[in-house]
């Protein structure tokens, strides 16, 4: 049976609770995988550039543990808030807040005097900030590929619920 099939309340009550699993699944993933993505950004950066000295090299990798747990904590708080509000007031997506998690590995490789990297047009005026290309395109990026598809699951459920609300209404 289709959702224009079922009662539009009961097709709510299900993009809601698909809603909730998924976005909790997201919180989860993000939260285990944005140290380890902090980290690996800043050592394969440090690798490419090859310039920095030992001790310089240290400092960052040794900075990139706490940097990495407080991008986790950054991320997930609002994650934790964008989950926690009504569908239909939503302005962000998940990728969209995850996609900040560059801030802290960036802020380590300014430190170590890393120069910026070469990017393309489009990602120079979609992330100005971003200036070592770190931001995710997707949450597999992070580090866990079952991470891309719960984005996708979250974006069919919200759907599902504005759909559901909007036929609730009645022509």
């Amino acid at each position: 049976m289709s959702d224009d099939e079922l009662p539009p309340e009961e097709v709510e009550a299900r993009g809601l609770a698909m809603l909730a699993e998924t976005g909790d699944a997201i919180a989860t993933g993000v939260a285990h995988e944005a140290p380890g993505f902090v980290r690996r950004s800043v050592e394969q950066l440090l690798d490419a550039w090859g310039r920095a000295d030992a001790a310089t090299r240290a400092r960052a990798l040794d900075a990139s543990g706490p940097a990495g747990e407080a991008a986790a904590r950054r991320v997930c708080e609002r994650l934790e808030a964008l989950l926690a509000t009504d569908p239909a007031e939503q302005r962000a997506t998940p990728l969209e807040i995850v996609r900040t998690i560059y801030e802290e590995p960036t802020a380590i490789l300014v430190d170590a005097r890393v120069p910026p990297v070469v990017r393309d047009a489009f990602d120079e005026r979609s992330w100005p900030e971003d200036r070592y290309g770190l931001v995710p395109r997707t949450l597999s990026d992070l580090g866990d590929p079952d991470l891309g598809p719960l984005h996708l699951a979250w974006g069919v459920a919200k759907a599902s619920v504005l759909r559901a609300r909007i036929r609730a209404k009645g022509p």
